[in-house]
This record gives C-alpha cells, structure tokens and sequence, in this order.
C-alpha cells in the first residue's frame, strides 16, 4: 500500500509560496509600522500583488496579522523547545527574551496592537494562538517558580508580574531609542536590556 502522502499542484505549491511571502511581508510590517499603522495597500505592495489577490488568502486585516502572530509564536515555541536542558531556569529565560530583542531589533517582532484594537478579539478566538500563549506562558511560568525557588528572581514577585515584564521586552521602546541613537550595537544593546531586566538598576 502506498503511504505516500498526495502530490501538491503546482498552482497549490503557488497559492503556499504566495501565502508564505504575504506572511512574511504582514511580520516585516508590523515590526516597523505596528498593526494600527499598518494597511492591507501596504502588505499588496510589500508583496507586488493585487490587493484583490490579497484577500483571497485572508479576508481581513486582522486575520492576516494574527496569522502572522501565531507564525510568530510558533517560532518562540519551537526557540524554547530547542534550548538546552541543562541550562539553568534563569538562562533559559535570559536566552529566550534574548531571541525576542534580537527579532525586535532586526524589525522581526511584531508591534503590539493598541489596547482597544479589534485585532485583539481576533486572536483571543483563535485558538492556535491562544494555544501557543499558553504553552509559551506556561513553559516560562515553570522557569520563572524555579528560578524564584533557587533564589536568582526575587520570591516576592508574583510569578505573573515576572512573565509580563519578560513578555514586555518584545516590544521595549528602549531598544529603539537605544538603537538610533547609534552608540551601541545591537549585541551591546541586548546586554544592557537583559542586564537592566534580570538585574535591576540597583548598584552592586
């Protein structure tokens, strides 16, 4: 019995590459002009497509960004997935904002939309994306208690204070301001972020 599994057209292999670069041009965007500034001329352009084109792979624009959110959230996910075992909770969680500057940094990460935004109603029914928030959160949560019990983050904390403002550093307008100001590199500026996160500003 054949278990191979059914050939893809090549107008289906089209329709996915096609869908892919609306993807990854919908991600560019967002990191550089956020979801309120960002149109749908914008993405058709970034693309070289029609806009008619456009919306017959997503129907909105708020079902494109969160397509690409969850495209996003794959991508943390499978980061975390692949750190070390070994590592301890604390560099774990220093390695994963580290990937997030690094994406914020490069205008990979996609700006958080404004607080009344309709994209959000979007993406809390979705339930890729609500699952990845959840496996993300739950993932950190776990490293976050760890790291409070062997005494690294301070016990005192809420566990969910600590997941938020680690979750902040994606979209931490430092990074920009420190980024154009052109005296530091990106490698220093994510230094001196993670040190100002995980240390405080307290001398030593």
């Amino acid at each position: 019995m054949d278990n191979a599994p059914p050939k893809v057209s090549f107008k289906e292999q089209m329709h996915q590459a096609r869908e892919r670069a609306i993807l990854q041009t919908a991600c560019d965007l967002l990191g550089s002009k956020s979801f309120d500034c960002m149109t749908m001329d914008d993405v058709a352009g970034g693309v070289g497509i029609a806009k008619a084109s456009l919306y017959k792979h997503f129907g909105s624009k708020e079902d494109l960004c969160c397509a690409a959110m969850v495209k996003v959230l794959h991508l943390v996910n499978a980061h975390v997935a692949g750190l070390d075992p070994s590592l301890a909770a604390v560099d774990k969680l220093r390695a994963v904002v580290r990937w997030s500057l690094e994406r914020l940094l490069e205008g990979e990460m996609p700006l958080l939309p404004s607080h009344n935004s309709t994209l959000r109603a979007v993406l809390m029914s979705n339930k890729d994306y609500a699952d990845g928030v959840v496996l993300l959160s739950d993932t950190l949560g776990e490293w976050i208690v760890q790291a409070q019990t062997e005494g690294v983050l301070d016990p005192q904390l809420p566990p969910l204070v600590v997941l938020y403002t680690l979750y902040a550093r994606a979209c931490d307008t430092v990074v920009g301001f420190l980024q154009e100001s052109g005296l530091y590199k990106n490698d220093e500026i994510m230094d001196l972020v993670l040190r100002t996160c995980f240390d405080g500003l307290r001398a030593r």
